[in-house]
């Protein structure tokens, strides 16, 4: 019973440590799997995409027109520009802001929020400024109060015109009451009904009007185009309007047109996006804009857009990274697909090593450990012998059954698999294993 009750305790030893080192092999298989599955997670999420989609402007819109040549700017880096026709900069915005629309940019004119919450939009910057003109027939004015009374064409419901045309009347006490008459034509019908005089004053800007409208509007006869005498107090009163000079003769020289310095007045566009834009998308994007709006022209100096002017939307910090110091290293130095590989090389290899160095220098304390745990436990059953055979009355019939018992510990022991390397373990252990026997077989003789 005795002898059984040894090879019990030896048994549940042996299984102890082989769970123990199933445990743990267990536990490295686990952690290199999520080591592999975070870097394989890692390197197709930080992708950067190539593809954007702009909601821009109704077609003919000078919104669309510089999307047109974002997109043949960006074709070379090898992304593709998905062009959203849409009613103007309101519903550009209210675009951006529906999540269940896919559109990751747009044209944006300041003074659009209106209370909206914006908190998941950012601005890359603004583009251009976007005057106001407003061409009338009739004599000559120069306030905007004047036109009250009368038949406006404010633009289409969903633009940036509409918005800006209402505030401003608003500021001067006109609302559609009484013999003010507000209309929203098609641009393309607005310059008959303007010449009919079926209305009296049109207002149009860049996103809901063609160039070629405004260009033939300048040219035509008997039609008036409105003066900001009172530009600065605008610009005062309403922080996100700019002031611009129209200087006579700037449209055409020959036929001085105008024919006089005008003052204008106006928002900035902003490219807004939403904040989960990829950086290097972002960059690729600035530097076409930077292409097609940095040259100059009536309303804006060479190199002055885009520009980091904040209004309502929070400049990005990618944007003025990008206006501090360009495109990153990277997108400056590759091509755009073969730096996003190394982009997402670098994400993939950083994370693996901050996993795996500090495993591969411990690596050799935990292989050591193993091989201790198959050692050291045994000294506890040698500890256990040695108490038992040192007892004042121990007795001869106890004597023996200690030997058996350190007999079975040296078998189980002589099974037990250890490298070359680490043979002072095992040996030292065999030889502690002799000195105990000596010891007990020093007192079955003294006994």
């Amino acid at each position: 019973m005795t002898a059984k009750n040894t090879l019990v305790g030896i048994v549940k030893n042996i299984q102890t440590l082989y769970r123990s080192s199933l445990s743990l092999s267990i536990t490295i298989t686990l952690l290199i799997a999520l080591t592999i599955g975070l870097a394989v997670f890692l390197f197709f999420y930080t992708a950067a995409p190539n593809t954007i989609t702009i909601t821009t402007g109704p077609e003919g819109s000078i919104f669309k027109k510089n999307a047109e040549r974002y997109k043949a700017i960006l074709a070379k880096e090898g992304i593709t520009l998905k062009i959203v026709y849409s009613e103007g900069s309101e519903d550009n915005l209210h675009k951006l802001l529906d999540k269940k629309t896919k559109v990751d940019v747009g044209f944006v004119q300041g003074g659009e929020t209106n209370g909206l919450n914006i908190d998941n939009l950012i601005s890359l910057g603004s583009v251009s400024y976007q005057p106001l003109m407003i061409f009338y027939n009739g004599k000559p004015k120069s306030l905007l109060s004047e036109f009250k009374g009368q038949r406006l064409d404010i633009g289409q419901i969903g633009s940036g015109t509409h918005d800006i045309a209402l505030s401003l009347l608003k500021l001067n006490g006109i609302e559609e009451k009484g013999d003010t008459v507000f209309v929203d034509n098609p641009p393309s019908e607005s310059i008959n009904a303007l010449l009919n005089k079926r209305i009296d004053a049109l207002f149009v800007m860049g996103d809901s009007a063609s160039p070629e409208l405004i260009h033939k509007l300048l040219h035509t006869t008997n039609i008036n185009l409105f003066n900001f005498s009172q530009a600065d107090a605008y610009t005062r009163k309403v922080n996100y309007l700019h002031k611009m000079d129209l200087p006579a003769g700037a449209i055409d020289f020959g036929k001085n047109i105008p024919s006089e310095d005008l003052l204008l007045i106006g928002p900035t566009v902003e490219l807004v996006a939403r904040k989960d834009f990829h950086p290097a998308l972002s960059d690729a994007l600035l530097e076409a804009a930077r292409e097609v709006h940095g040259s100059p022209g009536l309303m804006k100096k060479r190199g002055e857009f885009p520009a980091p002017m904040e209004h309502e939307f929070q400049i990005s910090q990618d944007a003025i990274r990008f206006y501090s110091t360009g495109k990153s290293f990277l997108y400056r130095t590759f091509p755009f697909w073969f730096a996003s590989l190394i982009n997402r090389t670098i994400a993939f290899i950083v994370p693996i090593g901050l996993l795996l160095i500090p495993g591969i220098k411990i690596a050799p304390a935990i292989y050591r450990w193993r091989i201790q745990s198959r050692i050291y436990p045994w000294y506890k059953n040698l500890f256990e012998v040695e108490r038992e055979a040192f007892k004042d009355d121990i007795q001869q019939n106890k004597l023996d059954e200690l030997i058996a018992k350190l007999d079975d510990i040296e078998n189980a022991v002589n099974k037990i698999k250890i490298p070359a390397n680490y043979g002072d373990l095992f040996y030292g252990l065999k030889g502690h294993i002799s000195y105990v026997r000596e010891r007990l077989l020093s007192l079955k003789l003294k006994s």
